[in-house]
């Protein structure tokens, strides 16, 4: 067993790495959806706002 440790390990630093890689675009995607949601819900507000103006 003891000759699979730095297998081991080797393995745990590549999976942990590429879960970090994962988080981090995952947050920021999260972030830009969020943007975009808020962006797409004024330009409709915008929109009804200049539809609906009384002169």
């Amino acid at each position: 067993m003891k000759k699979y440790y730095g297998l081991v390990l080797l393995l745990m630093t590549v999976f942990y790495g590429s879960c970090a890689a994962i988080e981090t675009i995952f947050k920021v995607g999260m972030w830009w959806g969020i943007i975009m949601v808020v962006v797409v819900i004024a330009v409709i507000f915008w929109i009804v706002s200049k539809l609906f103006r009384r002169r």
